[in-house]
């Protein structure tokens, strides 16, 4: 297994036996859009096409929550996290928009085989 905390949305890891289930671990990150990025979302609505800065701001979210959950997991002595869920939501109000993604899992040990 490589240094890096292994991350699935399984319940189980190919070639990896489960040795222990440590606690479910969290991580709640929150973005603010920027508000050139929502004026011109909203001209893409309206004219239709891909979004690349949403697509980017997403993908950025996705890796810094998955980033905090490694580090939540490490804590504990995990070296995976098995049944990762990635719930987006979008919080607006008063003039802005954020961007608010949770990621769970359970972390847990594994070793080879």
């Amino acid at each position: 297994m490589s240094d890096r905390l292994l991350l699935t949305t399984s319940s189980h890891l190919e070639g990896y036996r489960v040795t222990e289930h440590l606690d479910i671990v969290s991580a709640e990150c929150v973005f603010g859009m920027n508000v050139f990025k929502d004026m011109f979302s909203g001209l893409r609505d309206f004219f239709g096409g891909r979004n690349k800065s949403s697509q980017d701001a997403l993908r950025d979210a996705r890796i810094a929550c998955l980033d905090e959950l490694r580090r939540e997991a490490e804590a504990l002595g995990a070296n995976a996290v098995i049944g990762v869920d990635l719930d987006y939501s979008e919080i607006s109000g008063g003039g802005k928009s954020m961007l608010f993604l949770v990621a769970t899992g359970t972390a847990v040990k594994v070793t080879r085989g």
